[in-house]
């Protein structure tokens, strides 16, 4: 390990690539030569204007986006955005289909119903405890939006393929697994992801959002809730988070310019996935939760024979600096989340602990 660092496998906020952590260290105290931190800079400043624009023209790159996407920073996590697209998006009869495949899939779902909304859920997997992503759905002719989760943190299913909607703009919760891999953008009219998981630290909430889905969204909203006021003013509207953005925009640049962009980032996340699964497949004491064909790569996660051995097991890999690799509250079990961030290394280390253990308690 670097500096005495743990090998991070927390869900979120997560690990960060050690890099962009000594990079914002260095320039703390003095970003830029401008004898101010970056937490102290106005968001006025030619400075900050720097920061955002460079996150922004980093993403489009990274994406392949052109003028139809806005890329937006805003408050409130991923959570706010759950009533704030059908707020914007759906007004009258207008009705949106839903794909629930867990927790937040859950929580967006609920947010439509609360204010009324027409949604229609064509697809849930929580026939089989969500641990598989439903296949060959029926979408609604005229939805005005497709919603769903691509990747699922608690129960460890991803998205392999995007549905075929005949062209009905997808909205994606991307929160765990956005800039893991390249994307059929055309298939997406937003894309939205806190950042605490995969892209930075908590706090910052990045927005894709195509320009022809917002000329359609409700102009008569409180202005925090338009996302037109975000657009408008290049997401500084008030203060944004800037700290955050800042460390978005060092992530960006680390996916870019070290790891060589997203085509090399996604097969350096199957490489590191593949020695998890490959070991729990070839084992007769551990067991993935999530089907095969929708195990993601991003949150690993499995049972042990017995919760006094996971315990047990969290335990001991704690002692060996191998942390968060409890289970959410919510389901139990082990997790091992492995987002961009997390370095071959560690996953090596888990895999040898993984077999020692079982070795030890058989």
């Amino acid at each position: 390990m670097t500096d005495h660092r743990i090998h991070n496998f927390n869900a979120g906020p997560a690990v960060l690539p050690l890099s962009v952590l000594k990079e914002i260290q260095a320039s703390f105290l003095n970003f830029n030569n401008s004898g101010m931190s970056i937490t102290e800079i106005s968001h006025r400043s030619s400075y900050f204007d720097n920061v955002i624009n460079d996150a922004v023209e980093r993403a489009k790159r990274l994406l392949g986006l052109d003028d139809q996407y806005h890329v937006l920073f805003l408050q409130g996590g991923a959570s706010l955005q759950f009533a704030m697209i059908p707020m914007n998006f759906l007004s009258g009869d207008q009705s949106a289909d839903y794909v629930n495949t867990g927790t937040w899939s859950t929580k967006a779902i609920k947010e439509a119903k609360i204010q009324k909304k027409k949604h229609v859920v064509v697809a849930s997997s929580e026939d089989k405890d969500f641990s598989y992503i439903p296949k060959n759905i029926t979408f609604s002719k005229d939805a005005k939006y497709v919603h769903i989760t691509s990747n699922n943190t608690i129960k460890g299913t991803q998205y392999a393929d995007f549905p075929d909607t005949g062209g009905i703009p997808i909205i994606a919760d991307m929160s765990s697994d956005f800039f893991s891999r390249p994307l059929p953008m055309e298939k997406f009219g937003m894309i939205y992801a806190g950042a605490q998981k995969n892209l930075g630290p908590s706090g910052t909430c990045m927005v894709i959002l195509r320009k022809d889905l917002l000329e359609t969204a409700n102009a008569d909203l409180p202005s925090m809730l338009k996302y037109s006021t975000f657009a408008e003013k290049n997401s500084m509207y008030n203060t944004p988070p800037c700290f955050g953005i800042y460390t978005i925009d060092l992530v960006l640049k680390w996916i870019e310019e070290e790891m060589g962009g997203l085509e090399k980032m996604e097969a350096y996340n199957q490489e590191k996935a593949g020695l998890l699964y490959d070991l729990i497949e070839a084992s007769s004491f551990y067991r993935a939760t999530a089907e095969k064909g929708s195990r993601s790569l991003m949150n690993v996660t499995f049972r042990l024979p017995s919760e006094e051995l996971e315990q047990k097991f969290i335990k001991e890999a704690a002692a060996k600096g191998l942390g968060g690799l409890k289970g959410h509250r919510s389901v139990g079990g082990c997790r091992a989340s492995i987002y961009n961030a997390s370095p071959m290394e560690s996953i090596k280390a888990l895999v040898e602990f993984m077999d020692v253990f079982q070795k030890e308690a058989k």
